[in-house]
């Protein structure tokens, strides 16, 4: 069974997002900010990276900036799913290595086929 960590500060949409991921057959972990996913990867490498983007400590784009220069890691896929939802942010989250880019809100479908999709590459 195919592994997401789940790294957002939020409690509430951490929740969301994992019992989403869980209900569609996944095993989820979790981070509440970038120094704790880093710290999961090295442990555990999980299969796919859901990546908050503003988060204490170190945000998502120096997160994902880690992972993908790690040879280590930078096969890992990382979806971005932020509120940061402008174009401008699309295309840095992009710059940075993400494979996808999600805005909140976002629709379940969404998140779980993009999630999925990138499982299947």
């Amino acid at each position: 069974m195919s592994t997401v960590l789940v790294v957002e500060d939020s409690l509430a949409q951490r929740q969301m997002i994992s019992d989403l991921l869980q209900g569609s057959g996944l095993t989820v972990t979790v981070a509440s900010d970038g120094v704790e996913a880093l710290e999961h990867v090295v442990r555990s490498c999980p299969d796919v990276v859901v990546l908050d983007i503003v988060m204490p400590r170190m945000n998502g784009y120096e997160v994902c900036r880690r992972l993908k220069a790690d040879p280590k890691t930078q096969n890992v896929p990382v979806v971005m799913c932020s509120s940061k939802g402008e174009e401008f942010d699309r295309y840095w989250g992009m710059k940075q290595g993400a494979d996808a880019y999600i805005a909140k809100p976002f629709q379940p479908t969404e998140l779980i086929g993009t999630v999925k999709q990138l499982l299947r590459t």
